[in-house]
């Protein structure tokens, strides 16, 4: 088992649960001292998410990475609105320029209202048969070393070539790292055969064993090997119980807020992603230790939506769980975005990190 990886996430402006979006829809400023955080807390990559409406991900990436020195990105991307081949020298320009530091977690889409905001109108399983030819193409540009022909459903190209090639390799070739996810049948082939890391949301661990274990087949028959990632919102405090009065207290602001806002409460989405997190509400308000899916069960499950909740040592004691199902990757990011992100910094993150090397040191002696 490798050490642990730890992504965060920034948006183009201080927004959540719990803050409702103010001020121009880009604060470079914002972005600049966000990242900043992250690159501080000790994060290895950081997110920059995909919406219909958002600033483009592209450009918040390369401005920062152009404010930041160390820290890695992960790129989110939606196939189908922009030619494979212009996309695969767009990240190889901006894996070069940023100096290896680029991943992209490719998005099929788990909403046709949100596709069709940008004139995409493939039905969900159609999306995913897009992705999977649109990543044929992407890994054909990064690797040819001279002009090819494609001819599929989705995509025909004709002395397809780029002289630009990913900074960073896999296996000798060009390759910018492959984050994916998905959790219908229509996604799990497509994981199998592309993916570097699988994505998955803060699911219970009976669900998490249950979704990697299918992974994991369909990337055998490939002969491919794949790692996991898990995303939390983890509320942690000096002591549990004042952790737990945290939550309740961005529950409620959660509902204030989205009845100023004219939202109901939050009905089922069509992602699978989203159906799963609302099965392990129906568990309870709390699973496992300490997994809370109160916000979850409030917002319909739209995006990550599951908490850890308690002290530092138990968060991350929670989190070695999911390490012992096979899980390398955490994705957590806050309720209060920025300062979450510099708390995480101070004791979850450090923590974790001494407690997985810990865990694979004794499985060495133990050998």
């Amino acid at each position: 088992m490798s050490q642990v990886e730890f992504i965060g996430m920034i948006q183009s402006h201080k927004v959540s649960e719990i803050h409702a979006a103010q001020g121009p829809a880009i604060d470079r400023d914002y972005v600049r001292a966000f990242a900043q955080a992250h690159e501080a807390a000790g994060f290895d990559r950081i997110l920059v998410p995909h919406h219909s409406t958002s600033a483009d991900a592209t450009l918040t990436v390369a401005y920062a990475a152009s404010v930041t020195e160390r820290i890695h990105f992960m790129l989110a991307h939606r196939p189908g609105f922009v030619a494979p081949t212009l996309a695969a020298r767009q990240f190889a320009s901006l894996d070069q320029f940023s100096g290896g530091r680029l991943a992209v977690h490719y998005i099929s889409g788990g909403s046709d209202d949100e596709q069709k905001r940008d004139g995409d109108w493939l039905d969900h399983d159609q999306r995913y048969a897009r992705t999977d030819e649109y990543l044929d193409v992407l890994h054909k540009v990064w690797t040819a070393d001279k002009p090819f022909d494609h001819e599929g459903a989705h995509y025909r190209v004709r002395n397809a070539f780029s002289e630009v090639k990913p900074l960073q390799k896999r296996n000798g070739q060009p390759h910018v790292p492959v984050y994916f996810g998905g959790a219908s049948e229509a996604a799990i082939p497509v994981a199998g055969r592309y993916a570097d890391v699988y994505a998955l949301w803060g699911e219970s661990l009976e669900q998490a064993r249950e979704l990697t274990t299918r992974v994991r087949a369909e990337a055998a028959k490939h002969g491919r090997s794949v790692r996991f990632s898990v995303s939390f919102r983890p509320i942690v405090a000096e002591t549990e119980e004042k952790a737990w009065a945290r939550a309740e207290s961005i529950l409620a602001e959660t509902r204030r807020l989205r009845v100023v806002q004219g939202f109901g409460r939050g009905g089922p989405q069509q992602s699978e992603g989203a159906r799963r997190l609302l099965a392990a509400a129906g568990q309870g308000v709390r699973v496992d230790k300490r997994l809370w899916t109160a916000i979850a069960q409030e917002t319909g499950a739209r995006s990550n939506s599951t908490a850890l909740v308690g002290t530092p040592e138990q968060v991350a004691d929670a989190l070695l769980d999911y390490y012992d199902l096979g899980v390398s990757t955490f994705l957590i990011r806050g309720f209060d975005p920025l300062e979450d992100a510099r708390d995480y910094g101070r004791a979850l993150i450090p923590l974790t990190r001494e407690r997985v090397a810990q865990r694979i040191a004794n499985r060495r002696e133990a050998a």
